[in-house]
């Protein structure tokens, strides 16, 4: 019987004495686990960053270890507070500096960027298992990684032993055939898929994304669809490896660590949904649910107050060179504030040597340092009552980013920078003719 590809790649990773095979997928299987089994698996990468990490930090002292399984990937994060507008969170901060110290894990500090970024940049490779203490840890799986959010506890757990216990998920195969029409992105493809399928639509279930359009589609946009995977519910969302993985990989200075994944062809999928990348348009999630999702044409004219782009949903170089290439020339509308953060470092300067920031910052952009920004609500950006901001992060739910009685709209870059110019929500494909 064929096999999905978390099922590929939970069965690689599991043995039933607990002791691991040094073995590459597909060759070498070490369980035959198939969805519904309960398997326990090696971790190749572990992660916590400065909002769930202390907790992780705590729990893992709980365990009375002082050694961490593989000091060199287990990485610790400071972005979501970067940099730390307040004593609680520096003191957060420290924690997380003190434990990296002690244990001799990694550390990236406030600026690097955000987690699900540079674990994709520097971290994680195809056909490995990745834990977070973070719901958007799923990102990577556009690398053909099974990535994943656990609990603080779980997460403790697998730094202390390397290994942790799944259920091996169902799985959804996601095909979309045809082409995105111009001014139509992977952000609005996601959308769409969650407004159909609900923010419960595939609660514990792995999402395959495949088909004409994905194969299409650069790793920016592969790794928006990977990163709203779980805004569905879904413990992961995987993409197969192709030649634009490769070149992803090899640009990141680690070739050597492709390798295919991909599902068989007689896989066994709970279920199967298709999707005409034609019948997709520019869509929002209005407040307060991602899955409340509209076309742009039936909220343009709403009135914007702050627009952000940026985060680990729409904050790569790509997401930035398509709003620079709308804001060129132009101003952003003088009643709404434009924040962008890139990504990461590296994606910092790269727009900086390309002049993307040039672009932005005369179009009336603050630039924020690289990390999660306005996203999570606990610094810059914070929205006052009443106010409505647009922003291509993938949350936007009461209070997200930090003011209850606001409300967010989410949206592509491109919608998000041609709504900049007219201070409303506004359809890119106007600027794109």
């Amino acid at each position: 019987m064929g096999k999905t590809i978390s099922e590929k790649i939970l069965s690689a990773h599991s043995l039933p004495s607990g002791r691991w095979r040094t073995c590459q997928l597909p060759i070498g299987i070490g369980v035959d686990a198939y969805a519904g089994d309960i398997v326990v698996a090696k971790i190749d990468v572990a992660m916590i960053q400065d909002g769930t990490g202390p907790l992780t930090i705590q729990e893992f002292q709980k365990l009375g270890k002082s050694k961490v399984f593989n000091s060199s990937r287990t990485v610790l994060f400071l972005d979501h507070a970067a940099p730390s507008p307040r004593k609680e969170l520096s003191n957060a901060h420290l924690i997380l500096r003190q434990f990296a110290s002690q244990t001799g894990s990694k550390l990236c500090e406030v600026g690097s960027g955000v987690c699900h970024q540079i674990l994709a940049e520097d971290y994680v490779n195809p056909g490995e298992i990745l834990i977070g203490a973070d719901s958007h840890t799923c990102t990577a799986g556009a690398l053909g990684a099974f990535a994943t959010g656990m609990g603080s506890t779980d997460v403790a757990v697998g730094i202390a032993l390397g290994k942790t216990w799944f259920k091996v998920p169902q799985t959804f195969r996601v095909d979309v055939e045809g082409k995105l029409e111009k001014g139509v992105y992977s952000k609005d493809l996601i959308l769409h898929f969650i407004g159909g399928i609900g923010s419960d639509g595939a609660t514990y279930k792995a999402l395959e994304f495949a088909g004409e359009a994905i194969e299409k589609m650069g790793m920016a946009e592969r790794f928006t669809l990977t990163n709203m995977s779980v805004e569905a519910g879904a413990k992961a969302g995987l993409i197969a490896t192709d030649a634009k993985t490769e070149k992803f990989l090899k640009h990141q200075g680690r070739c050597k660590m492709f390798m295919v994944v991909k599902p068989d062809e007689d896989a066994i999928y709970e279920k199967k949904i298709n999707i005409d990348a034609s019948d997709v348009v520019p869509l929002v999630a209005a407040p307060h649910s991602v899955d409340n999702v509209k076309a742009v044409e039936e909220v343009k004219d709403t009135k914007i107050d702050q627009v952000f782009i940026g985060t680990c949903t729409n904050g790569r170089l790509e997401d930035l060179q398509i709003a620079a290439k709308i804001l060129k020339g132009k101003k952003k509308h003088p009643n709404t504030r434009l924040i962008v953060a890139p990504a990461s470092h590296a994606i910092y300067l790269q727009a900086l040597k390309k002049g993307v920031i040039e672009i932005l910052v005369n179009a009336g952009a603050m630039i924020f340092p690289p990390g999660c920004a306005a996203c999570v609500g606990v610094h810059g950006g914070i929205l006052g009552d009443g106010e409505v901001c647009l922003s291509t992060q993938n949350r936007n739910f009461k209070g997200r980013m930090g003011n209850p009685e606001a409300e967010i709209y989410l949206s592509s870059p491109a919608t998000a920078a041609v709504s900049a110019i007219k201070g409303e929500i506004t359809d890119p494909r106007e600027a794109l003719k």
